[in-house]
């Protein structure tokens, strides 16, 4: 029988919940689009990042299309150029930044400090708008075929005739959007922790959020300087980049990359708070090593401002230069490495659920431990110098970018989807998808090292036959993957629909949001939470698990979040 007193013990209400959540607290378009509800924003970011996933997962099939055999396939030199740009540009800027942080995080983070909502409400929409705005600005860029890349290198950007001012002012605005998220999610969790929440009692999630938050003020602002001077540079011809004018075309990279580097944690860093959650939920135990995984997040944000370099052994820079880079490169693979190696231990011994959420997590510790490792190949001076622009970076950034901080994303919307929704996706859709995405994933990008190795250069319309069957082997697994994520995306929404009812707490899970209703009302608690010792399964009850794939729970139950505890 279950156990009720130990829903007590954790702060769970006995009967239904009696305030309207946050989805019907009121009704009509002007309420959602002048919200300050922290959870509507992160909806409205979700399903922009889930649109621009679509997009941008669209110009990567029509690159993998077109790479399918030698010569012109679908489109020609110039096309190609631009969807290749704006894959890049979309995927990063649209999806990737601001997919865990802007969308769960607003969603989720306060209410897992047991907050009624962010620091600065106001600041939290009009970080919304300017990421709209920007996301507009990129998307009409699309009809004049933008083809820099989406570095928008000089001197290049400088002389092309597409609208690289339209793009430009689309990632400064989108710059300080990030910026604005991130001093909200400081302030956030420096102000609005409870009483008696120590630093020590944060969820990983939350420390993770914390130091992308430190990234996002910090390096943001450089970007945004970058891309500035770039339009000046355009419209006024003043000589900063322009090497006919006396400018450095170098000097761009130099600032692009201080902020680029940062940027590629500010992805990963939120993916790897979101693994300590799952990980630690699905195999039934506290993480191992809390500290030290919670530090190795600050650490990484701190060494990420001091590695730029690597971007650049090739440009020009000193040989001293190129040895500093290379050796502080290495020492990134230390915190790195403390995170793989505690959740590995974490997972040892531990009653391990195979929910979709943790197919996901599995999934990202080899796709990262991948692109980790293939990392430290690119940082040996050596080996660079050979692999530099060839597809072995191309596959080392998508294991990194896409294949970790992606599937993390997944895992992470499965993970709380039911709590923010009120409802049930379909389970077996979810694993076949999840497994859809690993080997379409693996088989788009695996080929690629082994085509980089050989010399295949990127961002190259033509090339030698003899990398023919390494390019349709990416093109096959592209359309795996392009597949199993856009089914996921549409299954997901039909839940709204056709899922069943979620409990309060269908994963057994320990942290504080999911003390509260599910969805939550408009505060996020309906009486203040329960602290309770972090990640501590022995006493919590758990729903019985997959009764919502044989029945559908009564309200009562679904309300007040219990089920067949163990006997």
């Amino acid at each position: 029988m279950a156990n009720t007193n130990a829903i007590k013990d954790y702060g769970y209400p006995d009967g239904p919940t009696t305030e309207p959540d946050f989805l019907h607290v009121t009704k009509g378009i002007k309420s959602w689009m002048l919200t300050l509800d922290h959870k509507r924003i992160g909806m409205m970011y979700l399903f922009g990042i889930l649109g621009s996933l679509i997009v941008g997962g669209a110009f990567a099939l029509l690159v993998r299309t077109e790479l399918w055999a030698p010569g012109k396939t679908i489109v020609d030199q110039d096309t190609y150029n631009a969807f290749f740009t704006l894959h890049g540009a979309v995927m990063v800027f649209l999806v990737i930044i601001p997919g865990i942080p802007a969308a769960l995080g607003n969603i989720m983070m306060p209410i897992q400090l047991g907050a009624p909502d962010v620091a600065f409400p106001r600041l939290n929409l009009a970080s919304f708008y300017l990421w709209c705005t920007g996301a507009i600005l990129l998307i009409i860029s699309i009809p004049g075929g933008l083809d820099t890349g989406w570095t928008l290198y000089t001197p290049y950007s400088l002389e092309t005739r597409t609208p690289v001012l339209i793009a430009v002012s689309g990632v400064f605005l989108l710059g300080f959007s990030s910026i604005f998220t991130g001093l909200n999610f400081l302030v956030t969790i420096h102000k609005f922790r409870p009483q008696g929440m120590g630093w020590f009692q944060l969820p990983l999630n939350v420390w993770a959020i914390y130091a992308t938050a430190i990234m996002q003020v910090l390096a943001t602002p450089v970007l945004g300087i970058t891309v500035l001077l770039l339009a000046v540079e355009r419209f006024a011809h003043i000589g900063i980049f322009d090497p006919t004018l006396g400018g450095d075309p170098v000097l761009f990279q130099h600032f692009f990359w201080f902020y680029s580097h940062p940027a590629v944690y500010i992805m990963i860093i939120p993916a790897m708070g979101v693994i300590s959650e799952l990980i630690s939920t699905f195999s039934r135990k506290p993480v191992f090593g809390y500290r030290f995984v919670a530090y190795s997040s600050v650490s990484l944000a701190l060494l990420s401002f001091l590695v730029w370099g690597h971007h650049m052994f090739v440009s020009g820079q000193s040989r001293l230069a190129n040895m500093v880079f290379s050796a502080l490169t290495f020492t990134v693979g230390i915190p790195s490495a403390i995170k793989v190696f505690n959740w590995v231990a974490t997972l040892y011994k531990g009653d391990i659920r195979l929910k979709t959420p943790m197919l996901y997590a599995l999934s990202f510790l080899l796709l990262f431990t991948i692109g980790g490792l293939t990392g430290l190949f690119l940082g040996i001076l050596a080996v660079d110098v050979h692999l530099h622009d060839t597809y072995f970076v191309v596959a080392h950034f998508h294991y990194v970018m896409m294949g970790s901080t992606l599937v993390a994303f997944l895992g992470a919307l499965h993970y709380w989807w039911p709590k923010f929704t009120g409802r049930m996706y379909a389970e077996s859709l979810g694993k076949v998808c999840s497994l859809g995405v690993f080997f379409g994933f693996n088989m788009t990008f695996l080929p690629q090292f082994v085509m980089g190795a050989r010399g295949m250069p990127r961002r190259y319309w033509d090339y030698d036959p003899q990398y023919q069957i390494y390019h349709q082997l990416s093109t096959i697994g592209a359309f795996v993957l392009g597949i199993s994520i856009f089914v996921t995306v549409i299954y997901l929404f039909a839940s709204f629909w056709t899922g069943k009812k979620a409990p309060r707490n269908p994963w057994g899970a320990s942290t504080l949001e999911w003390q509260a209703p599910t969805p939550p009302p408009l505060y996020n608690f309906e009486k203040p939470p329960v602290l309770h010792e972090l990640y501590h399964y022995d006493d919590l009850v758990e729903v019985e698990e997959d009764r919502w794939e044989r029945e559908a729970p009564t309200e009562v139950e679904a309300d007040a979040g219990h089920g067949g505890g163990k006997p």
